[in-house]
């Protein structure tokens, strides 16, 4: 299914590879996974389109998350960016290099913090102000590194499935606080 972004008069439109989708479907279920065994309520929205036309910008994110803001949006049928917040987290799988610049309307919409994958590293960055400054740590999910999440990724391409999901879930559980 085709993905759509749009700033300013230019639409993107972009159909993803199945390494895009499988990179992404990895990098969504860690947070899913490490979510769950540091006891932190997310609320998965997938690629859904975000628009704000005030601003003439939308975006459809590989994957995105609501953290802070998961009890605002929880079951909400319908979220619109004009009454609810963007999403906490969101993560962009860019295997090929897209034409349009996709970090200043994540800005502009006032998303915190964005993971982007390039296929082999995850780096994460954390908004501040109206930029995004490259971070260490993960904001949303403490625990987890740009170093971590990439080792996940490479390792989910060597692994059988199971196995891999058993070796996230160890290395959650291990960093539990406490």
């Amino acid at each position: 299914m085709p993905r759509f972004a749009y700033e300013r008069g230019m639409l993107e439109i972009m159909s993803p590879s199945a390494e895009n989708e499988h990179t992404s479907h990895i990098i969504a279920l860690l947070v899913e996974v490490f979510a769950e065994e540091m006891n932190v309520n997310v609320y998965g929205v997938g690629s859904t389109t975000f628009r704000r036309e005030d601003l003439e910008r939308g975006f459809e994110p590989d994957a995105c998350f609501y953290v802070q803001n998961e009890e605002h949006v929880r079951g909400k049928p319908r979220i619109g960016l004009n009454v609810d917040p963007p999403p906490d987290l969101v993560i962009e799988v860019d295997i090929t290099s897209p034409p349009l610049d996709k970090p200043p309307t994540y800005a502009q919409i006032g998303v915190s913090e964005v993971w982007h994958c390039d296929g082999e590293r995850l780096t994460i960055f954390e908004l501040g102000g109206e930029a995004y400054a490259q971070i260490s740590r993960s904001v949303a999910l403490p625990p987890l590194t740009g170093e971590i999440l990439s080792g996940f990724v490479k390792e989910s391409a060597a692994l059988e499935s199971a196995a891999w999901l058993r070796g996230v879930r160890e290395r959650a559980q291990a960093a539990k606080p406490g």
